[in-house]
């Protein structure tokens, strides 16, 4: 049985709550496991449960699938490892953990919401385990609860615990374990990274934070929410953030806008890199199809850097110079911008070629910014790889 977090006693209402948040990082002790029966096992991919925090008195289990590589071990023997969060509608997928085995990443993918990987009879959900603790109801929809029977919390827990898990196995290297989430799972990234400074590096997919005055369901949702504001909200604790993150979406996102994503990858402390891929799509499957995070998990592995991110930007009236220091060959430079008004995930984006020239392992690329334009960026590719610059109004 896995106990609350209770180092945080003193009162102060949500002052204590967001203690009691952060606390979660020291969960640092690999939680019991156990392999899970009925599952398509083998002996290098295996599903399995292991123990979550307490849930109104009552002991939790965390369904996860658990890969181990065939390769890439260091001369030690060990191999780096990803721990892996879904978003919404999804669940502790057994392809990604695949996906990344294949690449020589030990990998573990867990299911945040009390479920399996097995679809429900109506074939529209998937089966609760009876070890679950609660559901995410909404958009933070819980937070008249306790924290400690509120969804995010143990969400954040299940993450810190996940990584507890996968360090701790002796074919892992401790350092270098990374952390990616996609959508809903992004959101619990972002806070993870805040609390959880043992992770090498990070891939928030879509999520970010600052989402309160977002107008869409999150801003309908937040904007009187004083809870997000003042315990959850990933902003409180960025300047906490060190280790290198990549910041992966698209313009098109209508749930996380361009400037929120902004605004969250500026406030980090450590190096960031970006990577905005027009038209790419929001799920599951478009981020882990491309090689971008894999790429990004490379660089970090094996140098300690992102492969390639912005060095600097300049801006004379309508030109733009951006910068990018790579590892990599650059090439075929566009300007991605819009001159329309609103959230940003509703806007047309163009796109128009623009001219880059290297001196060294830095890339520099001049756009002309068209009339009228609302908001922009720059990118660049090395092969199937997009980098960005910042996002821009």
């Amino acid at each position: 049985m896995m106990p609350l977090i209770s180092s945080s006693v003193c009162e102060g209402g949500l002052s204590s709550d967001r203690k009691k948040l952060e606390a979660l990082g020291e969960l640092t002790q690999a939680p019991a496991m156990e392999q899970a029966e009925g599952f398509d096992s083998t002996k290098n991919l295996k599903a399995i449960y292991f123990e979550g925090l307490d849930y109104q008195g009552k002991p939790t289990k965390v369904f996860a699938w658990l890969g181990m590589p065939q390769g890439k071990a260091d001369k030690a023997g060990k191999v780096p490892a990803m721990v892996l969060v879904h978003g919404g509608g999804g669940t502790a997928f057994k392809e990604w953990v695949a996906r990344w085995n294949a690449r020589g990443y030990a990998a573990i993918s867990i299911a945040v919401e009390g479920q399996t990987d097995k679809r429900s009879e109506d074939g529209e959900s998937w089966e609760k385990h009876e070890w679950a603790g609660p559901s995410r109801v909404g958009i933070y929809g819980d937070t008249s609860k306790p924290i400690e029977d509120q969804w995010m919390y143990h969400a954040v827990a299940d993450t810190v615990l996940a990584n507890s898990l996968i360090r701790s196995l002796p074919e892992v290297n401790a350092d270098k374990v990374g952390l990616m989430g996609i959508s809903w799972g992004g959101i619990i990234t972002t806070t993870v990274i805040g609390i959880d400074e043992r992770f090498a590096f990070a891939i928030p997919t879509y999520g970010c934070g600052d989402l309160s005055d977002v107008p869409n369901q999150y801003g309908k949702s937040l904007g009187n929410k004083v809870a997000y504001k003042e315990v959850y909200d990933p902003m409180l604790r960025f300047d906490k953030v060190k280790m290198p993150t990549l910041w992966f979406s698209w313009p098109q996102d209508k749930h996380f806008p361009m400037d929120k994503f902004a605004n969250s990858y500026q406030a980090v402390a450590g190096p960031y890199a970006v990577s905005l891929i027009p038209k790419m799509g929001h799920g599951h499957g478009p981020p882990w199809s491309k090689p971008d995070s894999y790429a990004f998990a490379d660089s970090i592995v094996e140098h300690g850097k992102p492969w390639c991110r912005q060095k600097s930007l300049k801006r004379e009236g309508s030109k733009v110079v951006v910068s990018f220091e790579s590892s990599e060959s650059l090439s075929d430079p566009v300007l991605v911008f819009s001159t329309d008004e609103g959230v940003t995930g509703g806007r047309e984006w163009l796109e128009a070629k623009a001219a880059g020239v290297k001196f060294g392992e830095t890339y520099a690329v001049q756009a002309e910014l068209p009339e009228g334009v609302t908001g922009w960026f720059v990118n660049v590719r090395s092969g199937e790889l997009t980098m960005s610059s910042g996002y821009q109004e």
